[in-house]
């Protein structure tokens, strides 16, 4: 557990040093041409990512020890903004169903956000050259809240379809096997579940459920 744990942390942090590393590199070279002024953004992108990379490790040891989450009710439209804000605007067509519009879970909001990352992250890396669709559906239920993310990307291959989220398991080149898995974690943390369920109209097809 202690490796996975490693492993799923530094899958987490290194989108968030790699913004450091470059906001720093623009930072020095603007204030080498002694331009202060054009150095103050990067800056501020060097201190927000670092506060992020901190919370990402406090979030990780929290899951690990098995804290209690600390869970909100937070707006789904505010979710789906966190887990999109690291993704390049053309990462793919989003399209979105809130029902009703203004759905709130009860949920802890960063690690919540990240579990939709990795799914995101996952349906734009397996599609690329080629920018995918990617539908997210959630809607409240009885039960609790059930939400869907879909893409039209070549989908997951048989083979790896029931180990998809164990870790080091990966369903394209280049892949750690880590998002899925981290994504589980946080799932079951809230007391959910993720599954991959088929779809009739190809490419991959996750469903998230919550309780109430």
């Amino acid at each position: 557990m202690l490796g996975e744990i490693a492993a799923e942390a530094a899958h987490e942090l290194r989108n968030v040093l790699q913004v450091i590393s470059s906001s720093a590199f623009a930072a020095r070279r603007a204030l080498d041409r002694a331009e202060a002024a054009a150095a103050r953004p990067h800056v501020g992108r060097i201190e927000q990512h670092a506060r992020s990379a901190l919370g990402i490790v406090d979030d990780l040891m929290g899951l690990a020890r098995g804290e209690p989450l600390a869970k909100e009710p937070v707006a789904f439209a505010a979710l789906l903004s966190a887990a999109r804000a690291e993704m390049p605007p053309s990462a793919a067509v989003w399209e979105d169903v809130v029902e009703p519009p203004g759905l709130e879970v009860r949920a802890h909001a960063a690690l919540f956000a990240r579990l939709l990352h990795a799914l995101y992250d996952n349906a734009t890396a397996v599609a690329a050259p080629r920018r995918p669709t990617v539908t997210t559906c959630a809607r409240a239920r009885q039960a609790g809240v059930v939400i869907e993310v879909a893409d039209d990307g070549p989908g997951v291959p048989q083979a790896i379809a029931a180990t998809l989220f164990d870790p080091l398991v990966a369903a394209r080149p280049g892949g750690t096997g880590l998002g899925l898995a981290f994504a589980r974690r946080v799932a079951l943390a809230h007391g959910g579940s993720i599954a991959l369920v088929a779809d009739p109209a190809g490419g991959a097809r996750f469903r998230i459920e919550l309780p109430a």
